[in-house]
């Protein structure tokens, strides 16, 4: 039996410039047509946002409209949303101070009561996307806002949400009994050239993915490394909160999430990346907590796209061989998104070529390899049976590193015909600089 399909549209909203993703793209608009689309490949199941910074314009004013639109229709289509409450950055602008806004919490606990009574048919829901990766970028590394940076800071803004985000878990255990709490953030695993200081932040790192959902499950441990540094940086009440349950682990898993880490840099992607089956099955063995793989996508061609389907479905496919319980794949978006090429800190309409279908210069939905052969499996083909198209530059430099992983396939040439992902032609490399990982 097939690994069931679980579609997802992107909306992240960029506060600086009062514009998210799904208006950029023209999904806000287009919506009902792109769910057909969705719907013509197979897929009734999907992650979908919730636009908080929509919805509530000003403190404690509510406007539904829009998504009453949406869930109506997919209600009357028999299709099943997973709401997305909160979508990176995608908090009403007028909390100025984002994640650090001491605001948030009230904010947020408000927002979330709101939506489950006005929605008690909701079956699944997370309540917070991506967690860590969206306070570290916004708390330790400064790229989104608040643009905070080091541990003291990123401290105090998971002292600012965690709470929250707890009492909500545990608010929804009341409201909606019956649905699932989908549990979302990036799945990492780091590799690192052997002792020193590449070795050190590689443990480091492999020790911090780790933090926020253990101590969200309550099950934090001062004695590791950067559960030490948290407490030392003033976080150790987030030892010791109470637990928020999950029902679903979502991991989301991109090649450029996995660092290698030398004598004095890290580069992403890695070299020596470990298999996708095997890192599921380390969150599985864990947590044991069933999973899904709640995001991928590759920058590139289409045939690239398709390519990048294939291998992560076949290490799904071993990952619940190995008896991890796989509750779906979701590839994310499903339409090309914008303006990822800066992290969103402009706000350009610049197509990112990672959709399932890709838009051209009118945002008008294009089919290609890549939706063909997600259309298959969705409908049930075996990765084993979908294509291996030959990566084109850089995307075959990006994955070089997987090439032993896919060495099995029989590959074809790429489309010559297809266009949609020119972006992709730059060649785009990462480095990052080891300091002390504690600061």
């Amino acid at each position: 039996m097939g690994i069931e399909f679980v579609g997802a549209f992107e909306s992240t909203y960029q506060p600086a410039h009062d514009v998210d993703v799904a208006e950029s793209t023209g999904h806000a608009a287009t919506w009902a047509a792109d769910l057909r689309l969705l719907r013509d490949c197979g897929v009734r199941r999907l992650r979908y946002p919730v636009r908080w910074h929509r919805v509530e314009p000003s403190p404690g004013t509510y406007d539904w409209a829009a998504t009453d639109a949406v869930l109506g229709h997919l209600a009357d289509r028999g299709m099943t949303p997973i709401v997305d409450l909160v979508h990176h950055t995608s908090y009403p602008r007028w909390l100025t101070g984002g994640f650090a806004d001491p605001r948030f919490g009230a904010a947020y606990l408000r927002y979330c009561e709101a939506f489950a009574r006005r929605y008690p048919d909701t079956t699944a829901y997370t309540l917070f996307n991506e967690p860590f990766s969206t306070l570290f970028l916004a708390g330790h590394e400064g790229l989104w806002p608040p643009y905070h940076q080091g541990i003291e800071a990123f401290v105090a803004i998971l002292r600012n949400v965690l709470p929250a985000f707890g009492e909500a878990v545990r608010l929804y255990r009341e409201l909606l009994p019956a649905a699932a709490h989908v549990y979302v953030d990036t799945c990492e695993r780091h590799t690192h050239d052997g002792s020193g200081p590449g070795g050190d932040y590689a443990a480091f790192a492999n020790d911090r993915r780790f933090f926020v959902l253990d101590a969200m499950l309550g099950r934090s441990f001062a004695a590791d490394p950067f559960a030490a540094a948290v407490a030392a940086a003033g976080g150790e009440s987030l030892l010791d909160l109470e637990p928020a349950p999950i029902d679903v682990l979502g991991l989301d898993y991109y090649a450029h999430s996995q660092w290698h880490f030398g004598a004095d840099a890290g580069c992403t992607p890695t070299p020596r990346p470990p298999g996708l089956a095997a890192v599921i099955v380390e969150y599985w063995e864990r947590y044991a907590t069933p999973c899904m793989l709640s995001e991928t996508n590759i920058r590139g061609f289409p045939s690239d796209r398709a390519t990048w389907l294939k291998y992560t479905l076949e290490q799904c496919e071993l990952a619940r061989d190995a008896g991890v319980a796989l509750d779906g794949y979701c590839w994310f978006p499903f339409i090309d998104s914008c303006d990822w090429d800066s992290l969103l800190y402009y706000c350009d309409g610049n197509v990112d070529p990672v959709g399932v279908y890709w838009l051209d210069d009118t945002l008008a939905r294009r089919p290609s390899s890549m939706s063909r052969a997600y259309a298959a499996a969705a409908a049930g083909t075996p990765a084993a049976d979908l294509p291996a198209y030959e990566l084109r530059p850089p995307v075959s430099r990006w994955l070089a590193g997987y090439a032993d992983q896919m060495a099995h396939w029989d590959w074809q040439p790429p489309p010559d015909d297809e266009r949609g992902a020119e972006s992709a032609e730059a060649d785009i490399e990462f480095e990052l600089r080891i300091r002390d990982a504690t600061q």
